[in-house]
């Protein structure tokens, strides 16, 4: 089976396959029984694999969620890993078993930019309850006043972007937040950007919340974000992302492996297959251009996979759109102080 592609260069889509001749090596590695239809995101897997050596960045091998490439910068550390960790339960990936082999990249100059999954403009198009998208949500001189905040601001620095987190911080390796240590409040350059939250007509409840947690994610371009779900515990209902500087499309996913929801009937559906194991999901996507503000809550908030494909170039509706030098969004949540109570269990980690 082909794995499927995750990086563009220079235009083009990029593949990874199997070797042609057995025996032979690569700087890339196929792994298999992990991913984040598991539970463990790419920022996961790279914290296990990046002690061999250094990484080019890990990838979806498939649509499955369930297999990555993990791709080196020389032949020496993926030998290393391979040796240390086929076939044996790694305790710091939830003591799954990895099966691995080798990897090569099978570029393909015919094959451009394409859609590979319908691109909604707004919200309405998208379908999917919970999600609303208000656009020029910000003004230019706004985004401007906001980007120059953070940057005279320390950035943490993680595998492939910087953060700031303010409010609360979000620990990765636990993926959630810990209650007892409070940073303070949010910074006063985001006052009115809440206060217009609070006040606007499209976000419902928007009001009665106060948000308290902020996290500012730093893309380069080709950068993007592993599919996920916020973690119930971690956080209230309502998930709002600010996109300043550059434009980007978030997909969406619900997978419909063993007790996932049952399947949205709609016309506008993209259901992918795995011909490997059968395993599925819907596929929907929003372009998000500068200075909207997208609103993650309900069953999207609970019941769907977020994720920002890694590419540089996007192809929306027929129009090839290059992503900007960076792209910088701004996550606002409400820290959850007791359990999640909400109606999707098979998802949530208070019912586990």
């Amino acid at each position: 089976m082909e794995e499927s592609p995750e990086e563009l260069q220079e235009g083009h889509l990029v593949r990874f396959g199997r070797p042609k001749n057995d025996g032979e090596v690569s700087p890339n590695l196929f792994v298999a029984n992990c991913g984040p239809a598991v539970g463990l995101s790419h920022d996961d897997i790279a914290s296990v694999f990046c002690k061999f050596g250094e990484l080019n960045g890990v990838y979806g091998a498939d649509e499955s969620g369930t297999r990555v490439i993990v791709s080196y910068s020389d032949l020496g550390s993926a030998q290393a890993a391979m040796m240390a960790l086929h076939g044996q339960p790694c305790s710091e990936l939830g003591g799954r078993s990895l099966y691995i082999r080798y990897s090569v990249l099978q570029p393909n100059p015919q094959d451009q930019v394409k859609d590979l999954v319908p691109i909604s403009m707004t919200a309405s198009d998208l379908n999917i309850p919970g999600i609303y998208l208000v656009h020029d949500f910000v003004s230019a001189k706004e985004e401007e006043d906001l980007l120059q905040a953070v940057d005279s601001r320390p950035w943490n620095c993680l595998a492939k972007r910087r953060v700031q987190h303010y409010g609360y911080e979000f620990c990765y390796d636990i993926r959630n937040v810990n209650t007892k240590r409070c940073l303070g409040e949010l910074p006063s350059f985001l006052s009115p950007t809440l206060e217009r939250i609070s006040s606007c007509p499209a976000f419902k409840n928007a009001d009665s919340i106060v948000l308290d947690q902020l996290t500012v994610n730093e893309y380069p371009p080709g950068v993007g974000l592993s599919p996920h779900i916020d973690t119930h515990s971690a956080f209230e209902d309502l998930i709002f992302s600010l996109s300043l500087a550059g434009p980007c499309i978030m997909e969406f996913r619900r997978y419909e492996d063993g007790a996932q929801l049952p399947r949205v009937a709609s016309s506008t559906v993209t259901k992918v297959e795995s011909p490997e194991d059968g395993s599925n999901f819907i596929r929907k996507a929003i372009y998000l251009p500068p200075r909207s503000l997208l609103l993650i809550s309900g069953e999207a908030r609970y019941a769907w996979h977020h994720y920002i494909p890694h590419h540089k170039i996007d192809k929306v509706n027929g129009r090839v759109i290059r992503r900007a030098s960076r792209r910088v969004s701004f996550t606002l949540r409400k820290v959850r102080t007791g359990l999640c109570k909400c109606e999707y269990p098979q998802y949530c980690d208070s019912r586990k």
